[in-house]
């Protein structure tokens, strides 16, 4: 063989196996993508999976009517989002796994292009109609197979579970609105059980969200479809849901005169750490030990009338209303920045001190990339007692 000749085959030689490893990390890092999704319990990046949904809401965007269009069309638009997300994200990994084996088969020997491709496609969706003809393609369209087989059975499993979790979570945002109307705020929350004279039990309220936040912090860093997924009704949300929990049990504590309710304590901490958590997996970025005395979104204004409006409904205030204001926003400043980021990332319904107030950062990316981390506090002091705020020191605490 000739020197020009032997070059060639070096080349070629060299093409084929640089085709055969990019296919074959194709397919391992869909593999990979999917497991991340799907699989591991634990909020993982996933660029395949954050890519699909960033696309497509970038697609459904101009249907939206821009951010000061109507928002039944956009609440509709947004209701599909999620669930075509899902189904788009398998048909996306199938094509990925298509195109790694293709490069694999054609550098074994399958070709032209068209031949490979189409031993794969047959491999990949078991429909016979192509077969191998060496022991290495024979292999590989083996475990294309049972790739593809291993994807839909993913999707087949992993859609139950999420739409259990769905219907959870939905069932306490259901219930707050027979206590909190609709939207829910935590005003209405207090104002109707001292209403009807039970004011006793709030403590129940509290005890109940603290597991549904400890529930909605694990599912919705695993599942991370999960968070778009609207409620049955345009006017509810998690968002909200959480945000008007969170503002009574801060007003019981904070406003409320009466004996301190410690659930009411362990509710919030619940509340602005699972918020935290998700917050952080989406990258909304956030203070994640604010000062007492931090800027929230609330003004003074905004709490002297409800404060008035409990008061008009009999609610018994405390008197000095200087030290409650202070000790509502230490508490407040703990998930304010987190519940407003969150409430515009899922474009949720209009409700009192949550999804109507405007985020003041860029919207953040669908789902996380890697290696970044929320903006942290700099002092690095623990200004923690037993992990729980006291009623005077305004909260503001981890």
């Amino acid at each position: 063989m000739s020197p020009a000749g032997l070059a060639y085959l070096r080349v070629m030689v060299l093409v084929y196996v640089a085709t055969f490893f990019f296919g074959a990390a194709l397919v391992l890092g869909t593999l990979a993508s999917a497991v991340r999704a799907m699989v591991v319990p634990r909020g993982l990046p996933s660029f395949i999976a954050r890519a699909v949904f960033e696309v497509l809401r970038g697609l459904l965007r101009p249907l939206m009517g821009g951010r000061d269009g109507d928002y039944a069309r956009r609440d509709r638009v947004m209701a599909a989002y999620a669930p075509v997300g899902l189904l788009v994200l398998p048909l996306v990994w199938l094509i990925l796994v298509l195109a790694g084996y293709t490069c694999m088969y054609w550098s074994l020997g399958a070709r032209p292009w068209r031949d490979a491709f189409t031993l794969s496609g047959s491999s990949l969706l078991t429909l016979g109609f192509a077969s191998a003809k060496s022991l290495p393609t024979l292999a590989l369209a083996f475990t294309e197979a049972a790739t593809g087989i291993g994807l839909l059975a993913l999707l087949i499993s992993y859609l139950p579970t999420l739409y259990a979790t769905f219907n959870r979570r939905e069932l306490a945002v259901a219930l707050l609105e027979v206590r909190a109307d609709s939207p829910p705020s935590g005003a209405n929350l207090i104002r109707r059980y001292h209403r009807i004279g039970w004011d006793g039990g709030l403590t129940q309220v509290w005890k109940d969200w603290e597991t549904w936040f400890a529930d909605l912090e694990e599912t919705h860093t695993s599942l991370a479809a999960l968070a778009f997924f609207r409620s049955p009704q345009p006017d509810r949300s998690w968002v909200t849901a959480a945000g008007a929990v969170l503002d009574g049990a801060a007003l019981r504590t904070s406003t409320v005169d009466g004996p301190r309710d410690p659930e009411a304590d362990l509710c919030l901490r619940a509340g602005y750490l699972a918020l935290r958590h998700i917050a952080t997996f989406y990258d909304i970025p956030h203070d994640s030990d604010p000062p007492p005395d931090g800027p929230i979104s609330v003004t003074r204004e905004e709490y002297e009338e409800v404060c008035r409006e409990l008061e008009e409904a009999g609610v018994p205030l405390k008197a000095d209303r200087d030290q409650a204001w202070r000790d509502f926003a230490g508490w407040r400043v703990n998930y304010d920045t987190v519940l407003i980021g969150l409430a515009a990332l899922t474009m949720a319904p209009s409700a009192l001190w949550s999804s109507d107030r405007d985020a003041s950062f860029r919207r953040p990316p669908l789902l996380p990339r890697r290696g970044r981390k929320p903006r942290e506090s700099t002092d690095g002091e623990d200004r923690s007692v037993d992990g729980l705020p006291t009623p005077t020191d305004g909260g503001g605490r981890d």
